[in-house]
Formats: structure tokens, C-alpha cells, sequence
């Protein structure tokens, strides 16, 4: 029985700050002002100027390729393509990998202001197959070896620009197929666990993952799976299938279904295919909607009738208020009181949409990353929406309609880091929209694990839900607002034991998890 003293952040409904949290066998037994006397001759932990409070969720995350791409080389912070090319260079070196990947870059965040073409990455890497993914995992470039191999398949596919090596809408998931299955299991399953170990190293205790992404007959969803039901130490994975066949999620007995990919109702801003009710500034594009309003409300009722919960991506305004009448008409069809259903990203909402989310109770997981994005600039928004960029990512707004506001990475597109979101929550490019600090943290803990039916074990820190915590280097409340940035995780706690990195081998992780009846 351990007692730690100090500044414990409950995240509780009233949002208390306790002085003392006694934990044992990794359940709270008890968090408050006081330390009631059966407690008092037990092992105390002072927290001094550090700070308790409940282990983070990362409501959107595509985990298997944050995995894959964790493994290979992140170019965001590179400032030129000449860079980018270095840094190749210099991973090629110790790259075992069939093929180079390299994830992040960004037209925006380079002076060049354009993606590195083919014929740079051929200077740098001629002899083996190699590809570079844009920041928002919706193009690619690839290198002369790796377009030859792919030429027959990709030839004739939309977004297929073999001149400067650029793949995207179509030829793009052909290529993340192509790479996606040329991976063996046992890389897959080792990177997922190097994968789950950094979660842990940033104070995240469970990850929403969608998945299904190219693996045949969906590997990649049966390998998370099982991976959530072997992880060690406490570790939490929610699985969404990426499908609009509700039968890819009740074959596995999986209780959810959705996020992007086949979920997506349009593309997003970096490549201007976010569906918008207005062209894009200097434009006549729209962007794209992939399903019509009857295909969208087909699944949702499918799903909803089977008792699924449902997420579906939406960037656009367009888009947004097709995920809202979709879902509408399903719960019209078919009522439920607690569906937990959502929207994923809400990046641009409208007044009518968000009023249907308020009155059917529709959760939002969206990603704060996404405000002062390096990849993608406010000036840029604003250079393609205009004035509609200032409605962009309305917290303040969502919060006081009452919505259930969660926060995601969508990670490999940004870097999961909590610590990131809540000060980006607080600190809005549009200050009217910032959270206060109570609702930055109750976002990024207790409501994502509501966003999936954890709220009774997880989420926050009260007497009988498991030790789910994270130790800070400060107490956010006594940090200024425009430095929370600078707080460290120090340590995650997973039912009250500080987090040990996953150490089955590959066949063990998938063999516990196969016969596993865990998986959640």
C-alpha cells in the first residue's frame, strides 16, 4: 500500500486537486484532503513540486503505421529538402529495411516551399526502393527503383504523377499496400511494441487505433488485436476497423468500427481534398466527398442497428455535416441512449452540424496538434480558406454546446504528445477558442477514456478505477499558460506499477494474444 502526497489532479467530475492518493494492488482506494487514519502507517511518496494525474488517451491514432513509420526516419523538423536528402543519406547507413521510409515532410515547413522530387531522392538513394510520406499521410514520393517495381500497378490510378515522383489519392494507397505487405510479421509485431513503449515514455496509458490500412484480409486490424490483448504492464489499445462492412468488425468481435481510410468522407487541407460547401480560395474545387449521402447513412444504420459504435473521419465543412446527418439518421432509425458515436477531427464544423452533434450526443476526438501545425501552417489555411480559417478548430465553441471533446495524435501525422496538446488547447492560434486549463486536461484523460466505454476503471483519479497515472515535472496549475510546453512526464504508472517496456518475443506477444479472450 503506497500513499503519494502532494498534488494530485483528480480529473474528477468537479475537477479536484487531492492532497493525498493512497493506491494499492493497483487500484485508488482512496484520493482526497485528508488522510483518513487507516492510511496513515502506510509507505509515503511525496511528490514535492512534481504532480500526479491520470494517464492520457489517445483517442485517434493509426497505430500499426505510427509503428511502421516510427521505425524508419522523421523528417518534420527538416528546414530544406536539401536536408531531408542528408538525412537519408545518413539513415541509409544502418537501414536493414527493404524499403527507405521516411515520413513528415511538408511543402510548408521547407524553404524550397514543394516536396522533394524523384530525381533528389534518386541523387541520394539509387539502389534501393525508397519513399517519402507527406506530414499528412496522404501522398508520397517515390524514388525511380520503387516506381519501376510499381509502374504496372499504378499506372492509370488517380494522383499517379511519375515526373516528379508525387503519389497521391489513389496511386498513394497503392504504394502504402505495396509497403504495408512487404513487411514481415515479426516487424510488424516488434515495431508495434517499440511503438507502445514510446507511448508510455510521453504518459499515454491506452490509444483508440483505426486500423486497416492494405494488409490482406485485414492483418493489420487481427494483428493489433491481438497485440491489445498480450500487451504487458497494463498497456491499453482500443481497436476501430477501418471499414464500411460492418462484418470486418463483428467477425472479430470487436464493439466499434470506423476512423479513416474507408471512413474518411473526404481528404484533407495539406492536399486540398477536404469537401468543402464553398471552393477552396482562387478556385473552383470543392474538394472531395468519396461516398454519397445515402452510401454514408447505409453504414452508419448497418452499424448502429448492430449495436457498433461508430467514428468517421471529417475535415471539411461538407464532410462534417454528411458525418452528422449520417449519424443522425442512423440514431433516427434506430435510437440509442448511449452510443458514444463520433467525428473524428471537426477540424472545420458548422453551426447546423454541431447542433445535431448536441442534440444526439455525438463525440468529437480531435487533434489540437493541428493549431500552429509547422506542416501546416495558419498561413496556409488562411492562403486556401480565406476567412474561414479563423473557424477553424472551434474548442471554446464545442465545449460550450456541451460536447464531449477527446484528444487524438492521428499519429503518424503528428507526434503523439500530450503535454503538446494541452498547451496548444490553451494556448489557440484564435484566442476566443482556447480551453481553460480544467478543460485542456479532463479532454487529454477522463473523457478519452469515456470516448470508449473505460470511464469505470479509467480516466480519472478516484477511490476503486484502476492506478492509471502519470507523474509530471510540475503542476500545470502553476505553470504560465504560454510555457506548459516545457512540463516533462516523468514516469507512466499502469495499475499502480511504474510502465516496463513489452519484452515477448514476436511469437510470444501473438500466440498470448490469440488465445487471449482480453481484447477490447
Amino acid at each position: 500500500m503506497i500513499c503519494y502526497e502532494g498534488t494530485i489532479i483528480t480529473c474528477n467530475e468537479n475537477n479536484a486537486i487531492a492532497g493525498y492518493l493512497v493506491e494499492d494492488g493497483g487500484k485508488i482506494l482512496y484520493a482526497g484532503d485528508t488522510l483518513p487514519a487507516q492510511y496513515q502507517a502506510c509507505r509515503r511518496i511525496s511528490l514535492g513540486n512534481q504532480a500526479l494525474l491520470p494517464a492520457f488517451v489517445d483517442t485517434h491514432q493509426h497505430f500499426a503505421s505510427f509503428a511502421t513509420f516510427h521505425a524508419g526516419l522523421n523528417v518534420m523538423d527538416a528546414e530544406s529538402n536539401q536536408e531531408i536528402a542528408d538525412m537519408i543519406a545518413s539513415f541509409l547507413k544502418t537501414c536493414k529495411n527493404k524499403t527507405l521510409i521516411a515520413f513528415g515532410a511538408s511543402p510548408c515547413s521547407v524553404r524550397e516551399g514543394r516536396l522533394i522530387s524523384r530525381a533528389k531522392l534518386d541523387k541520394v538513394c539509387p539502389d534501393k526502393p525508397a519513399m517519402v510520406v507527406k506530414y499528412d499521410g496522404h501522398a508520397c514520393i517515390i524514388n525511380s527503383l520503387l516506381l519501376k517495381k510499381l509502374q504496372k500497378k499504378l499506372a492509370g490510378l488517380r494522383g499517379y504523377h511519375p515526373d516528379t515522383g508525387e503519389m497521391n489519392q489513389e496511386a498513394f494507397f497503392a504504394v502504402s499496400n505495396y509497403i504495408t505487405n512487404s513487411l514481415s510479421i515479426v516487424e510488424l509485431v516488434q515495431n508495434m511494441q517499440r511503438a507502445m513503449d514510446y507511448m508510455a515514455s510521453v504518459g499515454i496509458g491506452t490509444v483508440h487505433s483505426v486500423s486497416g490500412v492494405g494488409f490482406p484480409l485485414n492483418l493489420d486490424i487481427s494483428l493489433e488485436k491481438w497485440m491489445a490483448a498480450s500487451a504487458q504492464s497494463g498497456f491499453q489499445l482500443r481497436i476501430f476497423p477501418q471499414s464500411m462492412d460492418i462484418r470486418t468488425a463483428l467477425r472479430r468481435k470487436l464493439p466499434r468500427i470506423g476512423g479513416c481510410f474507408s471512413n474518411a468522407l473526404d481528404g484533407c487541407f495539406g492536399s486540398r481534398d477536404a469537401a468543402l460547401l464553398k471552393p477552396y480560395e482562387g478556385s473552383s474545387s470543392k474538394g472531395v466527398l468519396y461516398y454519397s449521402d445515402a452510401q454514408v447513412a447505409d453504414f452508419c444504420k448497418a452499424a448502429n442497428r448492430a449495436g457498433l459504435q461508430i467514428e468517421l473521419h471529417a475535415i471539411g465543412d461538407a464532410a462534417f455535416e454528411q458525418a452528422a446527418r449520417s449519424i443522425k439518421a442512423a440514431l433516427d432509425d434506430y435510437p440509442r441512449t448511449d452510443h458514444r458515436h463520433g467525428i473524428i477531427h471537426a477540424c472545420l464544423p458548422t453551426a447546423e452540424g454541431l447542433e445535431v452533434c448536441r442534440e444526439y450526443q455525438i463525440q468529437l476526438p480531435v487533434q489540437t496538434a493541428f493549431t500552429d501545425w509547422k506542416q501546416e501552417p495558419d498561413s496556409y489555411l488562411e492562403s486556401i480558406l480565406g476567412s474561414r480559417s479563423s473557424m477553424l478548430n472551434p474548442l471554446q465553441t464545442m465545449w460550450n454546446k456541451g460536447l464531449i471533446l477527446s484528444a487524438g495524435s492521428d499519429a503518424p501525422c503528428t507526434a503523439p504528445n500530450p503535454i503538446a496538446w494541452i498547451h496548444k488547447a490553451c494556448n489557440h492560434s484564435n484566442p476566443s477558442q482556447a480551453l481553460t486549463l480544467d478543460q485542456a486536461l479532463r479532454m487529454c484523460t477522463y473523457n478519452g477514456a469515456w470516448a470508449t466505454f473505460d470511464e469505470k476503471l479509467r480516466g480519472s483519479l478516484e477511490a476503486g478505477k484502476l492506478a492509471d497515472m502519470v507523474l509530471l515535472s510540475a503542476n500545470p496549475y502553476e505553470v504560465p499558460r504560454e510555457r506548459l510546453q516545457e512540463i516533462q512526464v516523468r514516469r507512466l504508472y499502469l495499475q499502480g506499477r511504474p510502465y516496463q517496456q513489452q519484452s515477448r518475443s514476436a511469437a510470444g506477444a501473438l500466440l498470448t494474444g490469440i488465445f487471449s479472450r482480453n481484447a477490447k
